[in-house]
């Protein structure tokens, strides 16, 4: 199979989708891999890595797309890309489609086979996914303490406090994997921190696992009583492949002091505040209520390389498997990958995302 890694184009997404030693055993397998020219020089990959691997370099990204069976990128297509796909191609990245119709639109109308990274569940796991969030939720807790100092437009409250005076309070929306990270980070430094979560025995887990760390049942009455005296508030909530549910309305914000920050770790899901809306790693801040807010829709970006690392660490197997086989033994030999099939010859076939946007959804033949 021909399997195709163009560049990022996404603004200051510097990760790639496959590495030198991934292409290299891609190419030991048979196939034969199209790398763009400099799609790996912001994770730390020149170009003659991959030539020595023996991939083939390719200086037109549109002929990238042309040419190849399998496209292999981290982010979603952006306009200037959809014209590019095509009926009978597959496509496997993270498309995060519940919060973004007209991507969904576009897909549709390629007739593309498009497999998403955050929809293949195995053992209600999300392991294609787990590696970014786990980034971004240790992420979270250093930009949100950047934030949260002076001279960056915070309170001046520093998160681990010094003796004689008391940290700052953390309070974590979701004690999933970006929140455990967050969590984790958190009370290293020594803040206060506060997990609010719904499942019972995910509880018990949190609260065996970070015994420094509080655990509170999430709902509207006990967060509207933490955010008065909250310092940094991590939206960490995760609905598989569906749209974020909206926990955090303009006016709890009002609530928080002025100088406060919230960190929006499912804003690629559209976000759990009333107020997210997207930035970038150049602008990635704005202030709502009096309240910081950062927002970048591509966080684990900002550490290219230790993300590249991770994200193909868990779907090179995938990859390969696609590749050997093709789309339809792939998923006799790895059914997990049907959960990964968002679209497919013009059709929607995943209900998270086709509840999101109320459109119909079609079962995977």
């Amino acid at each position: 199979m021909i399997v195709g890694v163009p560049k990022e184009i996404k603004e200051q997404e510097n990760r790639v989708a496959l590495s030198p030693s991934a292409a290299y055993q891609l190419i030991k397998r048979g196939h034969r891999v199209l790398v763009e020219t400099n799609a790996g020089a912001g994770a730390g990959f020149p170009d003659k890595d991959y030539s020595d691997a023996g991939a083939t370099l390719v200086s037109d990204h549109a002929a990238i797309f042309a040419e190849s069976e399998l496209i292999v990128k981290v982010k979603e297509p952006l306009p200037s890309e959809y014209g590019l796909l095509r009926r009978g191609q597959i496509l496997f990245t993270y498309l995060h489609l519940a919060a973004n119709r007209v991507l969904t639109d576009a897909l549709l109308a390629s007739g593309v086979t498009g497999l998403a990274y955050e929809t293949i569940e195995v053992n209600r796991r999300l392991p294609l996914l787990e590696p970014m969030s786990e980034i971004a939720g240790r992420m979270s807790i250093i930009v949100g303490g950047y934030f949260l100092a002076k001279h960056a437009g915070g309170s001046g409250t520093l998160l681990g406090g010094v003796p004689g005076v008391l940290p700052g309070r953390v309070v974590v929306i979701g004690g999933g994997v970006a929140g455990i990270n967050a969590a984790r980070m958190a009370t290293g430094l020594g803040a206060d921190v506060t997990i609010l979560e719904v499942d019972l025995e995910r509880m018990r887990f949190l609260d065996i696992t970070l015994t420094t760390a509080h655990t509170l049942y999430s709902n509207e009455a006990h967060l509207m009583a933490l955010l008065p005296n909250v310092d940094l508030l991590i939206g960490a909530v995760l609905v598989p492949g569906a749209k974020a549910p909206k926990l955090i309305n303009r006016a709890m914000l009002r609530n928080m002091r002025p100088g406060s920050v919230l960190v929006d770790i499912a804003v690629d899901q559209g976000g759990c505040a009333e107020t997210t809306r997207p930035t970038t790693h150049h602008d990635p801040i704005y202030v709502e209520e009096g309240v910081t807010h950062y927002c970048v829709a591509n966080m684990p970006g900002a550490y290219a390389r230790t993300a590249t690392q991770a994200l193909i660490n868990v779907t090179h197997r995938y990859i390969e498997t696609l590749a050997d086989h093709g789309l339809r033994e792939a998923c006799q030999r790895n059914p997990a990958l049907i959960g990964g099939i968002n679209v497919m010859d013009g059709k929607l076939t995943c209900p998270a995302v086709a509840e999101a946007h109320g459109m119909t959804y079609t079962r995977v033949p």
